[in-house]
């Protein structure tokens, strides 16, 4: 009967043994976070600079313990710039990975194929590179809208593109766009934004993914009187547009889009970039505590060539992408899809991030954490970005939030 009794007990010690290793591994489970983004290709330099963001916030809030005492595990996916494939990927995260939440697309065109799956599954969706307008809106007639962004959407780029033509005095402009989602909303963007300034562009043109002669559409735009052409590309055709306007020794500025901040731009364009003019949320210039300690981090960790990141703004959003996710999950106490949802919504405290510092930078209507007065325009000057003006260099250097007035 003792011998029994001391059975039964050793049982029951093994068994509460054995609950307890089950309970600390589960505790333990990471939480995996989908990135999304093209890895090879010719939008590459975006998706990779913004992959190894991603890496270097995780390892270092990992580092600090992690989020609700788990790890964060990057669960990363090459769409290739491919809507089809991006969709695969989605289906992939979702069902099979189990994750969180997902970060990156790179591409508008990929972000509207892929992020309904998202949605229909309550998970939250940050895009931190696709500045398509239409993004966060894709779901604004549903209850619950799982689609945020932390970059400069379109509608904020165009306007400050048509500024900088205006500041410089230019009344006749033409507009170069790619046939991709993204340059064709953003022509329509920028035709937007001229009309409001009473203008209208002289030529109006259009290219493919992979041309590699931009004669005929330059020579429409010379003979229009185009005294600036305002590209909206997404890979190194931007570059054949410089390097078309040498073979024909027309020199006139170029102001577009951010990528044209990209390596891909800036080497294959060589000398005919120089003086590209573009929006960036991010330029490579230690001038904050955070951008410095983000950068000398950055570069110890992926040695990029000549010091450069291939995509600053890329890599610093990604980094944010991450830090803003693991706040909502921390105030939400969970990683449950809705909870993080309301979370992100209501963010109580600040993320201070490279970009900026967070102050309550998403609402229950409102899933843009960029506004206006937080962008400043680079220049393509000695082979990489520099801030075009001294006041935007004293800008950058100050900790700007979301401005909720100009929303």
């Amino acid at each position: 009967m003792i011998h029994g009794l001391k059975l039964l007990a050793r049982v029951g010690v093994i068994a509460a043994s054995l609950s307890l290793v089950s309970t600390v591994s589960v505790a333990a489970d990471p939480i995996k976070i989908g990135v999304a983004g093209p890895f090879t290709g010719g939008s590459s330099s975006m998706g990779v600079s913004m992959r190894d963001g991603v890496r270097l916030a995780v390892e270092e809030i990992n580092k600090s313990g992690g989020v609700l005492g788990r790890p964060l595990q990057a669960v990363e996916r090459d769409d290739e710039a491919k809507n089809e494939r991006g969709v695969q990927i989605a289906e992939e995260l979702i069902n099979k990975e189990k994750v969180a939440a997902t970060v990156g697309y790179i591409n508008t065109g990929v972000a509207l194929a892929s992020q309904r799956f998202y949605q229909e599954a309550k998970i939250p969706v940050m895009n931190n590179v696709a500045t398509g307008s239409v993004i966060t809106k894709q779901f604004t007639d549903q209850p619950d809208n799982y689609i945020f962004r932390n970059a400069a959407n379109d509608s904020i780029q165009a306007p400050m593109i048509v500024e900088e033509v205006v500041r410089r005095g230019f009344k006749k402009v033409a507009i170069l766009a790619d046939s991709t989602n993204y340059g064709q909303l953003g022509k329509a963007d920028l035709e937007k934004a001229l009309d409001g300034k009473g203008m209208k562009a002289v030529a109006v043109e259009k290219f493919n993914i992979k041309d590699v002669d931009m004669t005929p559409q330059l020579l429409k735009a010379k003979e229009a009187g185009a005294e600036a052409v305002l590209t909206y590309g997404i890979g190194p055709e931007l570059a054949q547009i410089a390097n078309g306007m040498t073979k024909l020794g027309w020199k006139v500025p170029i102001v577009g889009s951010w990528t044209l901040s990209m390596a891909n731009y800036i080497d294959n364009a060589g000398p005919g970039g120089e003086g590209a003019r573009m929006p960036q949320t991010f330029i490579q210039e230690a001038n904050t505590p955070k951008r410095k300690a983000f950068i000398e981090a950055y570069l110890k960790e992926f040695k990029p060539k000549n010091d450069r990141i291939d995509s600053p703004v890329s890599a610093a959003q990604g980094y944010d992408s991450i830090y803003l996710l693991a706040a909502a999950m921390k105030q939400a106490g969970s990683t449950d899809g809705p909870k993080v949802k309301a979370a992100l919504e209501g963010l109580s405290t600040k993320v201070d991030g490279v970009v900026t510092t967070y102050d309550k930078p998403f609402t229950k209507d409102d899933h843009e954490a960029i506004t206006s007065n937080i962008p400043v325009f680079g220049e393509v000057k000695g082979s990489k970005v520099v801030y075009a003006y001294t006041d935007d260099m004293k800008k950058g250097s100050e900790v700007r939030t979301k401005d909720v007035a100009k929303k």
